[in-house]
């Protein structure tokens, strides 16, 4: 029974209760907002939406996975990233063959139908690519600024960003591609090679434009003239209109006009911040925004006060991650991007973003206990025979 006790004792006492505290209410704050943004939908007698009770599992269950590996040391899961590049490769040829794509998008293919819910590979294939780039930067860090060394790092990014293109999933692409440069960046690497790097992607937007479909290009086009293609623009018209419709203080709970109706396309998942921003209003959104920020910060905060330069940098990946879909997310509702099908972490519904991202929170909480056992103990010495002794 004292071991029991023990177990318990020493699991509680390396556990970061207030990011954990903080990660939780936040994804409360999300299933609210999707339990309203489906509200509309709800069968009568129906205790709530699918996808919230989805949402709901999925939390769950990540959960559970994140304390399990928050219990794993991280040096095992870097040492096993072949089985993860491996794993990776497997369900983006998966997803690629045989996925499921969305009505709207049957170019996309981005789930896998494992008959009990649909699961989108990309979702975890972000955490694998931060376990095993952080891996790589690791292991070259003394090279960090050598030509080869930086070649092989992007052949090392490249490989899932093509893979996720392939698929149909621009927008997750686009995430790796920050996740890269932000865990390349904070490796160290010289400015001259950040500005050519700027330098290069100046420069092939011209070409990155002739090879865009009509469809991308009109959804460019309408961040700057929306009435040009109004069929492309209508998710966001909409959306800015909710998000107007709010003012400050929002309409109240449940009683969005334009999320009640179901307006929006896609406001449970993509669309997601128009429902918190039309009935919470300017300052509910705002406060959902600062719940991200603060989960943010105190990953990098963690990451800083990593014993090893590896494990820093697992948690600085995934606060890029998180801050990156946050940015383009948001972007996409005010209409200053592009619609690209990015989730706003903790809050918008899918079962396979909120159970990955919960994995990915259980390596910041293995990083935590990790610096939280290597705290210095108080220690008094005695009977110390000295010649200087008086």
């Amino acid at each position: 029974m004292n071991k029991i006790v023990a177990s318990f004792s020493y699991f509680f006492r390396g556990l970061d209760k207030l990011f954990l505290t903080l990660c939780l209410f936040t994804s409360a704050f999300g299933v609210l907002m999707v339990y309203s943004a489906k509200y509309h939908t709800m069968a009568e007698g129906a205790l709530m939406p699918s996808e919230a009770r989805t949402m709901i599992i999925a939390i769950a269950l990540g959960l559970i996975m994140a304390l399990i590996i928050s219990l794993i040391d991280y040096d095992i899961m870097c040492k096993l990233w072949p089985l993860w590049v491996v794993i990776s490769i497997v369900l983006m040829v998966l997803v690629m063959l045989i996925g499921k794509a969305p009505a709207s998008r049957p170019d996309s293919r981005v789930w896998l139908d494992l008959k009990v819910f649909y699961f989108q590979p990309s979702e975890l294939v972000k955490i694998f690519f931060i376990i095993t780039f952080s891996t790589h930067i690791n292991a070259v860090k003394q090279n960090i600024n050598k030509i080869g060394t930086l070649v092989l790092l992007g052949i090392h990014a490249i490989i899932p960003v093509l893979l996720v293109m392939k698929s149909g999933d621009d927008g997750s692409a686009l995430v790796f591609i920050f996740i890269a440069i932000g865990m390349i960046f904070i490796s160290g690497i010289n400015w001259k090679y950040i500005a050519g790097v700027a330098v290069l992607a100046l420069a092939a937007i011209p070409v990155i434009w002739v090879k865009l479909s009509s469809f991308q290009k009109a959804r460019f086009i309408v961040i700057v003239d929306p009435d040009k293609y109004p069929d492309t623009a209508y998710q966001q018209t909409k959306g800015l209109a909710a998000i107007g419709k709010g003012g400050f203080l929002g309409t109240g709970f449940l009683k969005g006009t334009y999320t009640q109706s179901g307006a929006v396309p896609v406001n449970e998942s993509d669309m997601i911040f128009t429902v918190i921003a039309e009935e919470l209003g300017l300052l509910g959104a705002t406060f959902a925004l600062v719940l991200i920020f603060l989960i943010i910060i105190r990953i990098i905060s963690n990451g800083k006060k990593a014993i090893n330069e590896q494990a820093g940098l697992m948690a600085y990946g995934l606060a890029v991650m998180i801050a990156a879909q946050t940015i383009i997310n948001v972007a996409m509702c005010l209409r200053v991007g592009p619609v690209i099908g990015i989730t706003l972490p903790f809050f918008s519904a899918g079962g396979s973003s909120s159970l990955c991202l919960y994995i990915g929170l259980g390596l910041a909480l293995g990083v935590y206990r990790t610096n939280y056992n290597q705290k210095p103990q108080n220690f008094r010495l005695s009977s110390i025979r000295s010649e200087f002794r008086t």
